[in-house]
């Protein structure tokens, strides 16, 4: 199997890595430290844009840091995906925290998590953009092997 270590990674292959996410100023959002390694087919849609383009040309063995904006990443965060809300309307109102994630019904029939970012006495207002959505995300990127 010495040709693997001598491959690169393209699109379709599947890898299994390790990784660290942090925001820029080095807080970790993310990591597989303590975990499997991530397993994910290069291309397919499995991990955001920039996480698959910042594994492409990587040899088993190798690692790289790489900045993903908010468009390679979750995407902006979108003001109409927010809302406030009358507390007495959410089931179980009076047991809210903030940052819990709530499961919401559209009028469509699908479903949409949130977040909960504020509460007051009267209102709660709920996030349904994904919590790191605008945000540009700081990855190092171990490419262990292909799977």
């Amino acid at each position: 199997m010495s040709d693997q270590k001598d491959r690169t990674v393209v699109d379709g292959d599947q890898v299994r890595v390790n990784y660290i996410g942090r925001f820029a100023d080095g807080s970790v959002f993310d990591s597989s430290e303590g975990h499997e390694p991530l397993e994910f087919t290069v291309g397919a849609g499995q991990v955001i844009a920039g996480f698959d383009q910042a594994v492409i040309g990587l040899r088993p063995g190798e690692s790289r840091k790489v900045v993903v904006s908010h468009e390679d990443g979750y995407g902006a965060h979108l003001p109409e995906m927010v809302a406030e809300v009358e507390r007495h309307l959410i089931p179980d109102h009076d047991k809210l925290v903030l940052g819990s994630m709530l499961e919401v019904s559209l009028e469509d029939g699908q479903s949409l998590e949130v977040q909960v970012v504020e509460i007051s006495d009267d209102s709660v207002v709920l996030d349904g953009n994904h919590p790191l959505a605008g945000k540009e995300l700081h990855f190092e990127i171990a490419l262990l092997e292909f799977a």
